[in-house]
């Protein structure tokens, strides 16, 4: 499905992480390969979320698809759609300034990005747990 974005905001050029290039790399060698198998039989939209013959995949397809690939490498199953508020999340944790993550979730406030999208678990936490260690060990 293909749909305007919400705000201004949402249309910006982001840059390609190196581990989803080379993921995006190895998946275009996959598809080329599909091309061959599928000969005249393959179409070619020029997306990337594509089947064997190069059909766009639906959100369901990709929801299959994406529970199977966690469960054949054992990962807690995760609605896709959780993925967008995982980025600024982690970002968030590893020291990202609130304006850079507004701006990498397509957001003009940064407020509303935090409220939305950062929620932090458990393992968030564990340094604000090591503080407590300080005062334990005479710190």
């Amino acid at each position: 499905m293909e749909k305007d974005t919400k705000s201004l905001a949402g249309e910006r050029v982001l840059p390609l992480p190196s581990l989803v290039r080379e993921a995006l790399k190895t998946y275009r060698v996959m598809q080329a390969v599909e091309r061959l198998a599928a000969g005249e039989g393959y179409g070619d939209g020029g997306y990337v979320l594509v089947d064997e013959l190069g059909a766009v995949l639906n959100g369901r397809q990709l929801r299959v698809r994406a529970y199977k690939i966690m469960a054949e490498n054992g990962l807690r199953r995760v609605r896709l759609y959780d993925g967008r508020a995982s980025c600024p999340a982690y970002l968030a944790n590893s020291g990202v300034p609130d304006y850079l993550l507004a701006e990498w979730a397509g957001r003009t406030n940064v407020k509303t990005t935090k409220k939305w999208y950062v929620k932090p678990d458990v393992a968030d936490l564990l340094p604000a747990a090591e503080v407590w260690a300080g005062p334990a060990e005479g710190v």
